[in-house]
């Protein structure tokens, strides 16, 4: 595909200008920094102490995107990029901070989300409309949560049911066959709170692998279709004690084309499934823990070619907290993972074609504050079955300067376990390090009645990455099997960058922005890429929204940017620079009924994210929301 097709080869200039106006304005109507959160140290805290770069999204942000995925919403919050090899239903990664999709960890509802087949959260079989709130926090969290909190966590609550009965529905409908529903109910009745959500979509899609005309080339659109539901059901046995249980699944069916040289019907099945036991108690004033049990699944099939994966993630969980007065407040935690595999791929397993693992972790915590000052520290210790034991360790510290703004500093290791494909299949090596991170960070926040501002400045420097390597033709073969190549811990990445983002008003514009500048390389001096920019990473990218209200009408436009990036290291293949717009309007016709309309990529641009593979043109949906009072 031609650079002249895209909206701009190095949009930066006009990203970085976008930025500085939205970050340079006065008074935002609303803050969230009261929101209580649990990801930063899994605890409850209030957003305004906690000592991470972090974000949360609500259910009045979800709504908005109205349309797409949990990583086309995510796209558009500060350090994230997304690639995606066509539609929505299709293969999608996301890179925080420069870090690959692997290296962040997922949870949905405290359940651990991980393919060990793919390597990393299958974010396009995560349902958008079961959401009610997601927890951002970028930088390495291991010492929190283990494996794969190299990059950051990415933590999704489903609905919680809360006071009397409410009723949720809604229904819409777009451009190139899009429809889709979805239904809720929550409330409390007596000591049981419940919430149970259901949606269906599917969309005639648009062909995601244009190529130039030959005779065995047809090209067809790619559509999806999906179901999914939710339910989260708790007990409150007593003042001190809550039992509760949730769980989500997910079934998606994606076309897709295996080719961009002749027409093919292949499709992509997948079914997720997350479900979570957990007891909530109080046993004092000062004391409080949390038994859980948790277990993530999935299936994913293409047909007609014959592929079949699972993968089965199951967590046990023991946390307790003491809070010690003016000493602070003290954590602890144990915690057993267990993965599975079956895929006919793993050749090098005791039992071909299926694969098993256990690790099993302590942890420790300490959150102190007095005046100006705070402080959090933490320490864990994690025994994997194969490869032996990690520990990993962060520090962190805020002082607040007064008039709204803080400084705050941090630093930690972090790891990810190689997968059981990357061990055992004929591609693998059972002798796989953990790829291990060090990040230093260094942020100023500002928030003050509804004006907000950060600016963040990382370096995570990632050794032992693992990176498929191709076999030179003749070569002797190896600890793997496959004739054209195998994983092996070949190299060592520098993730480092700044990180601006704010909230603010100008007379009855709402306005917020982000930008992103980075430089993740390879600092490996004995790699052929030493000193080049990791695959498919922008070295610009940001955001700016601008809404405001009319009457009964809510109006917003976003622009999405990012400059140009290289697809393939080996090949030197560019993927030129773009821009997209985003309009959206909600129309409140009476306090249970809402008109939304919602337009993606409203000029129409054409880009890649991953090369060979188109993305979408104009989306256009208008939908209905109903929330009836009972």
């Amino acid at each position: 595909m031609s650079q002249s097709i895209f909206a701009a080869r190095r949009p930066a200039p006009m990203l970085f200008a976008l930025s500085v106006l939205a970050l340079a304005a006065s008074a935002h109507a609303q803050t969230k920094l009261d929101t209580v959160v649990t990801t930063a140290t899994r605890a409850p805290q209030k957003l305004a102490d906690v000592l991470s770069d972090m974000t949360v999204l609500t259910r009045d942000d979800i709504e908005r995107q109205a349309v797409g995925s949990v990583a086309d919403l995510l796209r558009r919050q500060v350090g994230f990029e997304m690639v995606r090899n066509g539609g929505a239903g299709t293969n999608t990664s996301l890179f925080v901070r420069g870090a690959d999709t692997r290296h962040t960890a997922v949870l949905i509802d405290g359940v651990r989300v991980d393919s060990q087949a793919s390597s990393g959260a299958s974010w396009n079989a995560i349902p958008l409309a079961q959401i009610e709130r997601i927890e951002i926090v970028r930088g390495p969290a291991s010492a929190l949560y283990g494996s794969d909190a190299i990059g950051g966590v990415v933590q999704i609550f489903t609905r919680k049911g809360e006071g009397k009965p409410v009723v949720d529905l809604g229904i819409g409908g777009g451009n190139r066959g899009l429809v889709k529903a979805d239904a809720s109910v929550s409330g409390r009745t007596g000591i049981v709170d419940y919430a149970l959500s259901a949606a269906a979509e599917s969309s005639n899609g648009f062909n995601a692998r244009p190529a130039p005309a030959t005779p065995t080339f047809t090209p067809d659109d790619d559509g999806y279709q999906s179901r999914n539901a939710s339910l989260r059901l708790g007990v409150q046995l007593a003042a001190e004690h809550r039992l509760e249980v949730s769980a989500v699944t997910s079934h998606v069916d994606a076309d897709y084309d295996s080719s961009a040289t002749a027409k093919t019907d292949d499709r992509s099945i997948s079914d997720t499934r997350a479900t979570r036991l957990a007891w909530a108690a109080q046993w004092s004033s000062d004391v409080r823990s949390e038994l859980s049990v948790g277990e993530s699944s999935e299936r994913y099939e293409t047909q007609p070619s014959p592929y079949m994966t699972k993968t089965r993630v199951r967590t046990y969980g023991f946390n307790t907290s003491w809070n010690l007065g003016a000493a602070g407040t003290l954590q602890g935690l144990l915690e057993r993972r267990e993965d599975r595999l079956d895929n006919s791929g793993l050749v090098a397993a005791a039992q071909p074609g299926h694969g098993e693992r256990h690790q099993n972790a302590i942890g420790a915590g300490w959150t102190w504050a007095s005046g100006r000052l705070s402080l959090q520290v933490n320490a864990r210790h994690d025994r994997d079955s194969e490869f032996g034991g990690v520990s990993t360790g962060s520090v962190a510290g805020g002082y607040r300067l007064g008039s709204g703004w803080r400084l705050q500093a941090s630093a930690g290791t972090s790891f990810r376990a190689p997968s059981l494909y990357q061990r055992f299949s004929d591609s693998g090596k059972p002798d796989l390090r953990p790829e291990k991170g060090r990040n230093a960070e260094l942020g100023l926040h500002y928030a003050a009645g509804g004006d907000e501002f950060s600016i963040t400045t990382y370096r995570n420097l990632v050794r032992d990455l693992i990176v498929y390597v191709s076999k030179p033709a003749g070569a002797p073969a190896g600890p793997c099997l496959s004739t054209f190549g195998c994983y092996d811990n070949v190299s060592q990445g520098r993730l480092q960058g700044l990180s601006l983002r704010g909230a603010t008003t100008l007379g009855t514009v709402r306005l917020s922005g982000t930008l992103d500048l980075q430089a993740p390389k390879d600092v490996d001096k004995a790699s052929v890429n030493y000193g080049k920019l990791l695959a498919r990473r922008a070295e610009q990218h940001g955001t700016v929204r601008a809404e405001t209200d009319i009457g009964s009408w809510t109006l917003g436009a976003q622009v999405l940017a990012s400059s140009q990036r290289i697809d393939n290291l080996s090949t030197g293949n560019r993927l030129g620079g773009y821009a997209l717009l985003d309009l959206d309007a909600q129309l409140a016709m009476s306090r249970q009924l809402s008109l939304q309309f919602k337009v993606e990529n409203a000029a129409d641009r054409k880009y890649e994210t991953a090369r060979t593979y188109a993305t979408s043109p104009r989306q256009v949906f208008v939908g209905l929301r109903f929330t009836p009072q009972l």
